[in-house]
């Protein structure tokens, strides 16, 4: 399979690695949005850029019928537009806050006990992420989606950054050096407090993740989750 990397940081070079261990040939390897390139030369494209190049480098992948795999957040404003341009030119796109398979099995939890807490108004539920001082956005995509999912299973009305109102979940984001991720999502009452949470290790589960969607994309039309690549659902 032939790879384009758009997007060429720690999580690109990561990503390169797997990818030829896997067989693969990496065909395209961009860092700068600005330089001109043949996206057509790839069967597939996985993202993971800046938000200020995400959306360019999507709709292009797009435009030239190459399906994306992408994993850059704080773009997502422009969500709609791709999936109305994925279906237009039926193709395949690919948006995931987080590829890890062990974060896609979290998320699914999440759900399931934010369904079970759903009646219990004497917990207060909270979000906490820690992540490297390089991140670019904060709250993480991770928390995002993790927030998410609580409000889709509870009467909570959205999320807040640090401090939240009275519907709301309040999201901690804490920047540490050489924190690959960490997320908690903690219910606490007067009595006791249930937690339940994921620490990444290193980017490899990551980049795997990533690799896996974008074996599994080829050949497909629509647009999907890593719940499709990994059968889990919600």
């Amino acid at each position: 399979m032939k790879i384009a990397l758009l997007g060429y940081g720690k999580m690109g070079k990561t990503i390169e690695q797997i990818a030829v261990a896997r067989g693969h040939e990496i065909v395209l390897k961009i860092d700068n949005a600005e330089t001109p390139y043949d996206i057509t030369i790839a069967d597939v494209a996985i993202e993971f850029s800046t938000p200020n190049s995400a959306f360019a480098n999507i709709s292009n992948s797009l435009t030239h019928k190459v399906p994306v795999v992408a994993g850059t957040t704080g773009w997502l404003s422009q969500y709609n537009e791709t999936v109305t341009l994925c279906k237009a030119q039926q193709t395949a796109f690919l948006y995931a806050s987080n590829f890890s398979i062990g974060v896609n099995v979290f998320f699914a939890l999440n759900k399931t006990l934010a369904k079970l807490m759903s009646g219990l108004k004497e917990y207060e539920v909270a979000i906490e992420e820690i992540h490297h001082t390089q991140k670019l956005d904060a709250p993480s995509g991770t928390a995002i989606t993790l927030a998410e999912g609580i409000i889709a299973e509870t009467d909570k009305a959205g999320w807040h950054l640090d401090t939240a109102g009275e519907n709301e979940i309040p999201i901690v984001a804490k920047r540490i050096d050489s924190t690959p991720g960490t997320h908690i999502i903690t219910y606490s009452s007067e009595v006791d407090t249930i937690e339940i949470k994921h620490t990444a290790h290193n980017r490899n589960g990551f980049a795997l993740g990533a690799v896996l969607a974008a074996e599994w994309i080829v050949g497909k039309q629509g647009v999907f989750t890593m719940s499709d690549v990994l059968g889990i659902k919600n």
